[in-house]
């Protein structure tokens, strides 16, 4: 699966797509996968890219907020949770792993991955130019764990300079990188998984089944 993204100029993230730079970018389905379909959650999301990083956008229909004040590198996965995988280069096993919960905690992991088996680090200086941005938005009801609502949102930004150490950073014009987007969503068990470019197992760190960032 090939996903065009669009160059643009640097922008401030909100947590609801409001910069006018959205606009351009088309809104990309997440599908149910595996046998955990039973929350069909209306989610999409969107890509652009600058010349310093990558933007990304992400949009959950919801119920109910299952997710708790989690900081920033705890186990996001284990709540409500958004997940974008990035692998510029497809001749290292290395890939960025970013997580980001409705309460905007983060998880920026780099991941290498030897024949399945595989840990997350975490950025070293991770600071200035080289931290992400990014927001949150609950609708629809209070911000708080275990609250109703109608949906959530994310916005952030990945620097490239956060990608130093991995081959083709930045992307060129035209060039591709492999990724993948998901959601996990915790209301009911087990829980519900969506991906923009389905695995053959319900794994979200099967890179070689990755999908196709195409950049303009």
């Amino acid at each position: 699966m090939a996903w065009q993204v669009l160059h643009t100029s640097d922008f401030e993230v909100t947590g609801d797509g409001r910069a006018a730079a959205w606009e351009r970018a088309a809104w990309v389905p997440l599908t149910p996968v595996g046998r955990h379909k039973h929350a069909a959650y209306e989610t999409r999301a969107k890509l652009l890219w600058s010349d310093t990083g990558i933007y990304a956008l992400a949009d959950c229909e919801d119920r109910l907020l299952t997710s708790t004040h989690m900081p920033d590198f705890a186990d996001l996965w284990k709540e409500d949770v958004i997940e974008f995988f990035v692998w510029p280069d497809e001749a290292q096993p290395l890939y960025f792993e970013y997580e980001i919960s409705p309460f905007n905690a983060e998880l920026p992991i780099l991941v290498p991955n030897h024949q399945g088996r595989f840990m997350g680090w975490r950025p070293w200086h991770y600071e200035g130019p080289r931290q992400t941005r990014k927001a949150a938005v609950v609708r629809g009801g209070p911000a708080t764990p275990g609250a109703e609502i109608t949906g959530w949102s994310v916005e952030f930004f990945i620097p490239f300079a956060l990608l130093v150490g991995l081959g083709n950073v930045p992307p060129q014009h035209g060039g591709q990188w492999r990724a993948n987007f998901y959601r996990i969503d915790h209301d009911q068990k087990p829980s519900g998984h969506y991906a923009w470019t389905p695995m053959s197992q319900l794994s979200y760190h099967l890179y070689k089944e990755f999908g196709t960032l195409a950049f303009e």
